[in-house]
């Protein structure tokens, strides 16, 4: 049920909620409740008087109230719980706490702290958000998505919990991701947080820890698997098509095995991408090409090793190989500078067991010949670095400190300018350190990281990390795909979102070593985004017909800031 809808005065033109609800019901509804911010008026025509304190609040202080509580937790679990609660008690105030926090609250709502609460969701929740999907209950999909009350669902993030950060099978207790990820596409990219829906499938766990929790909150049946889990799928697709034809789904956190399946299943049929491996694969490519500038050097003079052939490094690898050839190389040349690695080592044209996408990078044993290995049949990675002579080495592999002091040392003498992304989060699951990289570069290394590490000195000069965080991709592809209308998201808006992302990166900020933007412009790095998607989705003749000028005023309307609206009764309500 519809519980508001937005309406406009025709004499005062004046935005205001139509609001279907009253009294405690209203209170209670954290998308509605203003809580000591309603108006004398309003708390006599919505039932209100009595249930408030008397003295009037404005948003400002509301914030200044919840920041102090919030400083007085002293644990970032605490701090979660605490956030969590209020974005359940009052959504507009919790984005306006967020926002006037953000690079403060970003790695307590998202990495790294999020990952820690997905490991123990099920004993800290104190309320239900979003809609579970479930073997139970998926006959009744339609009644389900009917029965959300938003007015209108223009984004779905959607996870199945399998494959959670780097921390793996977590069943529903993974819905904090979806819940996670929406918070930063209001935050970052300005969509309003009544269009935006988190949802859980959840098809069981298959892992032993959950299933023998008595607390834990699941189903706790083995996971759904082959035709089973692809039927299960197309009904909640269907099902989406039906009630929200126009919104967005944005995969999340899905095992390796089944994001390409469902990627490529559906790109077509609805508008939908996969940010583990589009996402991370375009923020990747932004650092890289803002790399490049800093070297004065091109894709092309360039020998890369991608380490961990998941989602994540396929989507790496998949825009590496694509900026090769727009550059000009063959795709025989570009597969040679190009060296995958993964659990069998390096990927060869003989290694068994190789996915579709990752053949794409294989090696040609017979180029390996005059290799010198470590130990004969096995190329190691260090093997990968001192024979290939790599240039640029991106990890994610959520290895803690597999690229040691030795891997690091040879990519110095690699390259006077080596580029190192140690790309896994959370922390705890980064490959290296930014300071590692600069005791053994000797501060010339180029370093993106994928969870936030803290400025550090060295040799007298302070350090700033640049955290290839898919926040600065996703919520401004999001939004350019919807403001657009497209149809569809493509690879080449992707790649003119990577290439609009690295231009927002200033001279200034190149002279310091930095890849990517400060997060305090995220807003305006999203617009910029947006619009570069927009345009392409224009261009290929899948979103709207309107001019640049146009686009930019429909993302800047779109931006919605943290405010309250006017509420009136809904009339005969």
């Amino acid at each position: 049920m519809k519980t508001y809808s937005l309406k406009i005065d025709p004499l005062t033109n004046e935005e205001y909620f139509e609001v279907c609800v009253k009294g405690q019901q209203l209170l209670n509804d954290p998308s509605l409740n203003k809580g000591s911010a309603f108006t004398e008026d309003e708390r006599i025509s919505l039932g209100l008087a009595g249930l408030l304190r008397p003295r009037l609040s404005d948003i400002e202080t509301q914030r200044e109230r919840n920041y102090e509580m919030y400083e007085r937790k002293h644990d970032d679990i605490e701090k979660y719980i605490y956030l969590q609660s209020l974005l359940n008690r009052n959504e507009t105030l919790f984005y306006s706490v967020l926002c006037a926090n953000l690079t403060q609250m970003l790695p307590i709502v998202y990495t790294p702290t999020v990952g820690k609460a997905c490991l123990m969701l099920s004993h800290i929740t104190r309320d239900f958000r979003g809609i579970y999907i479930s073997p139970e209950n998926i006959g009744s999909i339609d009644k389900i998505f009917q029965e959300v009350s938003l007015p209108e669902v223009s984004l779905i993030v959607v996870t199945d919990g399998e494959r959670i950060l780097g921390l793996g099978d977590l069943g529903s207790d993974g819905m904090g991701i979806p819940v996670g990820k929406i918070n930063l596409y209001v935050a970052a990219g300005g969509l309003h947080p009544a269009c935006c829906l988190p949802v859980c499938l959840d098809v069981g766990t298959n892992n032993e820890r959950l299933i023998n929790d008595p607390l834990y909150l699941g189903h706790c049946g083995k996971r759904l698997e082959g035709k089973e889990y692809d039927e299960f799928i197309e009904r909640f697709v269907l099902g989406v098509k039906r009630n929200f034809p126009h919104a967005l789904l944005q995969w999340e956190d899905f095992a390796k095995h089944k994001a390409f399946k469902l990627l490529e299943r559906y790109r077509d049929r609805i508008l939908s991408f996969n940010d583990d491996i589009q996402g991370t694969g375009s923020v990747s490519l932004a650092a890289l090409i803002s790399a490049m500038k800093i070297k004065k050097q091109r894709f092309n003079d360039q020998r890369f090793v991608v380490v961990g052939m998941g989602q994540a490094g396929t989507g790496i690898a998949s825009n590496i190989r694509r900026m090769l050839i727009e550059e000009g190389a063959s795709e025989e040349e570009a597969q040679s500078k190009l060296f995958a690695f993964d659990v069998p080592g390096l990927l060869v044209d003989d290694t068994p067991g190789l996915t579709e996408p990752q053949k794409l990078y294989v090696q040609k044993r017979s180029n390996l010949a005059t290799w010198k290995l470590e130990s004969p049949g096995t190329i190691t990675l260090m093997d990968v670095v001192r024979n290939a002579k790599p240039t640029v080495l991106i990890g994610v592999t959520a290895t803690n400190g597999l690229f040691n002091a030795e891997v690091l040392g040879q990519m110095a003498k690699n390259d006077e300018r080596p580029i190192i992304f140690a790309l896994s989060n959370p922390t705890s699951k980064s490959e290296c350190t930014a300071e590692e990289v600069a005791i053994a570069t000797k501060g010339k290394g180029l370093v993106a990281t994928g969870s936030p590490f803290t400025p550090f000195m060295y040799e007298g000069k302070e350090f700033v990390t640049s955290q290839c965080n898919n926040m600065f991709i996703f919520p401004g592809v999001g939004l350019g795909a919807l403001v657009s209308k497209a149809s569809k998201i493509t690879t080449k808006m992707f790649l003119q979102a990577s290439k609009a992302l690295s231009e927002f990166v200033t001279d200034e900020q190149r002279a310091k070593n930095m890849l990517l933007p400060d997060l305090t412009n995220i807003r305006k790095v999203s617009a910029h985004v947006a619009k570069a998607v927009a345009i392409e989705a224009r261009e290929s003749g899948l979103g709207r017909i309107l001019s640049d000028e146009e686009l930019a005023r429909v993302i800047e309307k779109a931006q919605w800031e943290p405010h309250y609206y006017p509420y009136k009764p809904k009339e005969g309500g």
